[in-house]
């Protein structure tokens, strides 16, 4: 089983959206058995809780439910277990750089690495911008998603 980890700073807004999105796509494809989607944040700031109601809304818009993930916290565990350590931003990037052992960190890439359609390398965070940041956010990670399907292909093929 190939295992992809979703990434931001507090795991309530890009991350568990990249989740939600990417676990419908691969529900799409018939993959749920072939590759396992989790997400996290590199702060604790609101482990335990749902993600954000204007980020559950926008997925809800697109068909995507989100209301069943909890918010958690990067953890050492996941650097083994993980695959694909997927950040949103640069930031969010070095904390994970800088918590990974060495022998995982060609891993760690960002998610918009996958994306098809655009040149931006971060997801912008929606959190206290105004307007439509959150079809933004969606908007991205939907391009990554798609491009992240095409290479976990070559792999599930062989």
């Amino acid at each position: 089983m190939i295992k992809v980890l979703f990434i931001c700073m507090g795991n309530i807004c890009r991350s568990p959206t990249a989740h939600g999105v990417f676990r419908r796509k691969l529900a799409d494809k018939g993959w749920q058995d072939l590759v396992s989607v989790d997400s996290a944040g590199t702060h604790s700031y609101h482990v335990g809780k749902s993600p954000d109601a204007r980020s559950i809304q926008a997925a809800l818009t697109r068909g995507v439910d989100i209301r069943d993930l909890t918010s958690r916290q990067l953890d050492d565990y996941d650097f083994e277990e993980f695959d694909y350590l997927l950040v949103a931003d640069k930031d969010n990037h070095a904390l994970t750089l800088e918590s990974c052992p060495k022998e995982h960190r060609h891993k760690i890439k960002f998610i918009l690495d996958f994306a098809k359609h655009t040149p931006l390398k971060e997801v912008p965070d929606p959190y206290y911008g105004p307007g439509n940041g959150f079809e933004r956010v969606l908007d991205l990670i939907e391009d990554a998603c798609d491009g992240l399907l095409l290479e976990l292909e070559k792999k599930i093929k062989r």
